[in-house]
């Protein structure tokens, strides 16, 4: 099969598409034969060396795709042929077949595409973790979607109206707040304009937010303080700059004032319990149409440089970027 191989830590081009062994599984493990990749930005900073460094060679991605193709001893959550979306996995998922624990497969109904499909996991695995099991979001609060045109962000959005809240999202281009309009979003903002963050002020009536969900807290955090209710939430999803370069500086009374908290939160951190609601909620979200992952870009798996290059954009993100075998 062929699947993309790192060497060595670099700029995209060391994304290398490569002729590997096909995979076998074993017991309580699963094949799946991959139809669509979903790329994350988490994926950019592991290949340049910013995250703990994997051995080498191997192969990137945990979301993804596909169908069944073979079954080890003991597999009884899923049969060959099920369609279903990846949540992790054991060799990659850059690849043409990827090999997972059965836990790490979930049901993928006919109404998501494999392209949606391979937008599930580390969008909305970590928007609903941000929103519910760390920001402890609640029906009748209002809802900050810092930058909510990309994956993680519109996963957000969707989330946040599903469960009635109140959202505000913002987005930096005309085509990016028009995708989160149609997301869900009841108000949309420019958060490159000079006015924004006291048009969040006006839409709250002064109160300010609930709950924010910060996508790139290196360069927003000291301004989603001043943005909070009493007793409010920054939820710190990303943060851009490498090694001790993504730093900022806040004032902490902007915090004290409101009683609000900074909750930083990676998904790797989410407990086996944790999964399981995840999953849950995720499972019946995209058999009910509530969840609706937006595709902004298919490319080949080959091209998966050029996929690193689209996500690491900061503020341009429109939906997900998808890599297909």
């Amino acid at each position: 099969m062929k699947a993309i191989r790192i060497h060595e830590f670099g700029e995209p081009e060391v994304l290398q598409l490569e002729e590997v062994a096909d995979l076998t599984p074993e017991a309580g493990q699963v094949v799946v034969r991959m139809h669509a990749v979903g790329v994350n930005p988490v994926e950019t900073y592991i290949r340049s060396g910013i995250y703990p460094k994997p051995p080498t060679p191997f192969t990137p991605g945990s979301d993804g795709a596909g169908v069944i193709e073979a079954v080890g001893e003991g597999v009884d959550r899923v049969a060959v042929g099920d369609r279903v979306y990846l949540a992790g996995s054991l060799s990659g998922t850059y690849a043409e077949q990827a090999l997972c624990k059965q836990e790490q497969v979930h049901p993928l109904g006919e109404q998501a595409s494999f392209a949606q499909g391979a937008a599930v996991f580390v969008p909305y695995g970590t928007a609903y973790q941000a929103l519910f099991h760390c920001g402890h979001a609640s029906p009748g609060e209002t809802l900050f979607v810092h930058g909510a045109s990309g994956g993680v962000g519109i996963a957000g959005v969707q989330l946040g109206r599903a469960a009635g809240m109140t959202v505000i999202g913002t987005a930096s281009t005309e085509r990016g707040r028009q995708l989160v309009s149609e997301q869900g979003a009841q108000h949309v903002l420019d958060h490159s304009a000079a006015s924004y963050l006291e048009d969040v002020q006006t839409l709250t009536d002064g109160r300010g937010v609930d709950v924010i969900l910060e996508m790139l807290a290196n360069v927003n955090l000291a301004k989603d303080l001043d943005l909070l209710a009493l007793r409010g939430r920054v939820v710190v999803i990303g943060n851009r700059g490498e090694k001790n370069q993504g730093t900022i500086e806040i004032n902490p009374r902007a915090a004290m004032m409101r009683d609000a908290s900074i909750i930083g939160m990676t998904l790797r951190n989410a407990t086996p319990q944790d999964h399981v609601r995840i999953h849950s909620a995720l499972v019946a979200g995209l058999a009910n149409g509530t969840l609706r992952p937006v595709i902004g870009q298919e490319l080949p798996l080959a091209e998966a440089a050029q996929a690193h290059r689209a996500v690491s954009g900061a503020g341009k993100a429109y939906g997900k970027v998808v890599l297909i075998p």
